[in-house]
């Protein structure tokens, strides 16, 4: 009886002791256990600093957005912190990817993050996967948004003119014909970042003005400006920010 005891007292020792083992051991091997995050030296916070100070020169941020982003470089203490502040810049691109390998792909949450999408440009829509557009404005005006895919808008004005929004259908290797043919009219015309403008209309007592801020790279597509014009003459803009539309910011 007294060995019974034993060899039971003994089988519920390791019936204690054997789960509490496996579940250390399972711990320590999961998978799931999150990354350490890397703090930023000063020479990432340089390098971010650098890619807004080289955007700013191509156009792409407004001071206020500059002051922002620099503030947050400034104060970021891990990588992550700095990977949403170049995330939407070309500039960045190849600095944004080496951040990425350093972090596993993590990127925190800071007051200028963006949403979730690809790391480099790219448009809405396929070229020419939208109908043209075509307006007509006598001593009227309206804002026209060019929906994403759009490869030719056409205009007819008369002692009037339109708002045209061109930020949602730019985007690299995307061309957008804009044709008008304008009596003692105008057009304002607003581009994102990036976008080099090509004119080729005719022009009778009349010219367009291309901002100087609105002359890109061609890194977020081309437009190119055609038609006629009789006394009359378009305004070509560059939108505040990527997506201006969305904040509510026209030059």
């Amino acid at each position: 009886m007294s060995s019974l005891w034993n060899l039971a007292a003994a089988d519920l020792n390791c019936r204690c002791v054997v789960p509490a083992t496996l579940g250390v051991m399972a711990k320590e091997d999961s998978p799931h256990s999150p990354a350490p995050r890397i703090r930023a030296s000063d020479k990432d916070r340089d390098a971010v600093l650098g890619v807004i100070t080289d955007a700013v020169s191509n156009g792409r941020l407004d001071p206020e957005e500059t002051a922002e982003r620099q503030d947050e470089a400034i104060s970021a203490k891990y990588l992550d912190e700095l990977m949403p502040l170049i995330v939407d810049l070309p500039e960045g691109h190849e600095l944004y990817r080496t951040l990425q390998r350093q972090t596993g792909g993590t990127a925190a949450g800071t007051s200028l993050a963006r949403s979730a999408g690809p790391t480099s440009l790219a448009p809405m829509a396929e070229p020419g996967t939208a109908e043209p557009m075509n307006s007509v404005a006598i001593m009227s005006g309206r804002e026209l948004d060019v929906p994403a895919g759009t490869a030719q808008v056409t205009t007819y004005s008369l002692m009037g003119g339109d708002n045209i929004d061109l930020c949602d259908v730019m985007g690299p290797g995307v061309t957008v014909s804009l044709t008008s043919y304008s009596m003692m009219a105008g057009h304002d015309i607003y581009v994102p970042p990036g976008v080099r403008v090509r004119d080729d209309t005719i022009n009778i007592m009349a010219g367009n003005e291309i901002r100087g801020s609105a002359k890109g790279d061609g890194s977020n597509g081309t437009l190119i400006l055609k038609g006629v014009s009789v006394m009359a003459g378009h305004d070509v803009h560059l939108a505040k920010g990527y997506r201006a539309k969305d904040q509510g910011q026209l030059e």
